[in-house]
């Protein structure tokens, strides 16, 4: 379903994108009335309960580093919870994992990625924690896909 909303951008100026929006209600954050504020959380989420699956219903990505069961590996489709700025601090990143490159890094799709939902590499030195949905019979899948990506690494999703 994520590989689905690739290339869904924020807008600028006083529109915002209808899916984003969504996204926000469908975690219980319609209160939240724009694409500015900060929305790979309710990417996740959005697309978990698209899924039928509840979602951390938080805007707050490391929500996700509780969320679930923990994985000790990545696994193709889990959630992934960063760090960003600082290890010990609050901001972070969510997204799903779809595979690994050449170079050993995470790859990821995920929102608010250049204000855009895309596929990005990730340094794996960044990660929390591989996070899986804690009521589902589905097993993950550890082989993950090698992935090109030529892009440089995501160091900064706000």
């Amino acid at each position: 379903v994520a590989r689905t909303y690739l290339g869904l951008r924020e807008y600028r100026g006083r529109s915002h994108n209808k899916t984003i929006l969504k996204w926000w209600k469908m975690i219980k954050l319609s209160w939240i009335k724009d694409d500015e504020t900060a929305w790979c959380a309710a990417a996740v989420g959005g697309i978990l309960e698209e899924c039928g699956i509840r979602s951390s219903r938080s805007a707050a990505a490391r929500s996700y580093d509780s969320w679930g069961r923990e994985l000790s590996r990545p696994a193709v489709g889990s959630i992934v919870a960063f760090w960003r700025g600082s290890k010990a601090g609050w901001k972070g990143h969510v997204a799903f994992v779809v595979g690994i490159n050449k170079d050993g890094n995470i790859v990821c799709a995920g929102g608010n990625q250049g204000d855009a939902f895309n596929i990005k590499p990730f340094s794996p030195n960044r990660v929390l924690s591989y996070r899986w949905p804690a009521n589902t019979t589905e097993r993950p899948s550890y082989n993950l896909p090698l992935v090109d990506s030529s892009g440089a690494l995501s160091q900064d999703e706000a």
